[in-house]
């Protein structure tokens, strides 16, 4: 019941935000920090398992490691930008926010050129 914790420590932490947010904004945005820390290594064994079965599904349909790795660097990628985005966004800095996401689709895009290629690569193949 990982959820019930998560749950937990995030009305936990909205409760203390509350409160340390009217007195000392800054510290109320490394709360923030902490807590979303806390909540990824708390279902960061999940990840593993989802990454090991991911590994598993494509060594078994005979996928290209290159591919499933570049997705997961995608997915990974789109994660740590929205994280990124959120933490400015607490801050009140929505300027900075859109600064990061922008950053992050632009490496995605970036990281799924040769994805994009190959796929391009193949149709003209079949044509």
């Amino acid at each position: 019941m990982e959820i019930v914790q998560v749950v937990g420590l995030a009305i936990v932490s909205v409760v203390l935000l509350l409160v340390i947010r009217q007195q000392r904004p800054e510290i109320a945005v490394l709360l923030a920090l902490v807590v979303g820390l806390a909540v990824f290594f708390l279902v960061a064994q999940r990840l593993v398992a989802i990454l090991d079965f991911l590994r598993d599904l494509a060594s078994r349909a005979r996928v290209d490691s290159l591919y499933l790795n570049t997705i997961l660097k995608i997915v990974g990628i789109a994660y740590i930008a929205e994280i990124g985005a959120q933490v400015c966004r607490d801050a009140e800095d929505t300027t900075i926010a859109s600064k990061v996401e922008l950053a992050g689709k632009v490496l995605i895009l970036v990281l799924a050129m040769p994805i994009v290629m190959a796929i391009l690569e193949t149709i003209l193949k079949i044509l």
